[in-house]
């Protein structure tokens, strides 16, 4: 447990800082900014120089090792995340890393089994679990507004990004240090949530494809999963469709009406019931990271919980690792 406020420290305080989560840290109740870490010393200044931060480093280990800092964030892409979650956690300072976990459901495994050895606390950034967005939407399932669920089925198809098709694909669909392609990237906050609504995947199976060939991680995945509940579902995944095929929606079918949601690209929530259908937007806060933030911060401080661990973060990854055809013995 913190006392007094919580002294973040951000390693890889790239694009995904800059708004998503970085001045989160700074805005939540006792909680602050006090050092971050970029392999490039003068991007880092820079950044703290914007961001009204005090300190930075060009080298993890003394981030890690600042006593002014009591917890890590760890922004990097997932081939460094097991590596400085572990390092944290071992000089004492609880760690909230970004999703996927890690490279694989292995190294997820070795970071949970550190934090358990430690006690030191260890989050994992699938934020949408505290977006109210999100939040809404549960309340929406856990009141039976539709009945008994029967099935999910979700569809996620965009276009290639324009440095895809010229040549230069960007890390994340770099298999060794993203640990697959935007189905990694993306899916696993699907799958995140869907299991935080549901409960647990217990059976999925799935294929991929490399359909276009520009780059080496497969660029369509389908899968189909049973939840323990008995709740169906499948997935279908292409990220390399014209762009007027683009469609990204969510459906969830329930016993006395639907659901059509939006992971990425709306906020509005449509409902249909026996007797009517609605719509209801929730905006997502200027910081989509601050409410989990937030929650993570009044763990760490004894004065509540986080829904967001790394026993749950494992899931995804083990989920999105099966269908994909790694890791076939550990299910």
């Amino acid at each position: 447990m913190i006392k007094g406020t919580v002294k973040w420290g951000i390693i890889g305080c790239g694009d995904v800082t800059e708004i998503k989560s970085g001045p989160a840290f700074q805005k939540v109740d006792n909680s602050g900014l006090s050092a971050v870490m970029r392999r490039n010393g003068e991007k880092a200044a820079d950044y703290a120089k914007r961001h009204h931060v005090q300190q930075w480093y060009d080298d993890a280990d003394k981030l890690i090792n600042d006593p002014e800092i009591n917890a890590v964030y760890v922004a990097t892409p997932p081939s460094s995340h097991a590596k400085y979650a572990i390092q944290s956690m071992k000089a004492g300072k609880p760690v909230y890393v970004e999703k996927p976990m890690a490279l694989s459901t292995d190294e997820c495994q070795e970071m949970i089994d550190v934090s358990k050895k430690t006690g030191v606390p260890l989050y994992v950034a699938y934020y949408r679990r505290a977006l109210p967005y999100f939040v809404r939407l549960k309340e929406l399932l856990d009141k039976n507004t539709i009945g008994d669920v029967k099935t999910v089925n979700v569809i996620l198809h965009w276009p290639p990004y324009p440095e895809e098709l010229e040549g230069n694909p960007g890390w994340r669909v770099n298999p060794s240090i993203s640990g697959g392609g935007h189905f990694h990237d993306l899916a696993s906050h699907q799958f995140d949530f869907l299991e935080f609504a549901f409960g647990p995947i217990k059976e999925v199976r799935g294929i991929k494809a490399n359909q276009a060939g520009l780059y080496t991680a497969e660029d369509a995945v389908s899968a189909v999963f049973l939840f323990e509940s008995g709740i169906t579902g499948t997935g279908s995944w292409c990220f390399t469709v014209p762009e007027q095929q683009a469609k990204e929606v969510t459906e969830i079918v329930g016993s006395k009406g639907r659901i059509s949601f939006s992971f990425f690209s709306s906020t509005v929530l449509h409902i249909e019931t026996e007797n009517k259908t609605e719509n209801f937007d929730i905006p997502h806060p200027e910081h989509v990271h601050q409410p989990l933030v937030d929650l993570v911060v009044k763990d760490m401080r004894g004065e509540g919980s986080c829904p967001s661990t790394g026993e749950t973060g494992i899931r995804a990854t083990l989920i999105m690792d099966k269908i994909v055809g790694k890791n076939e013995a550990i299910w």
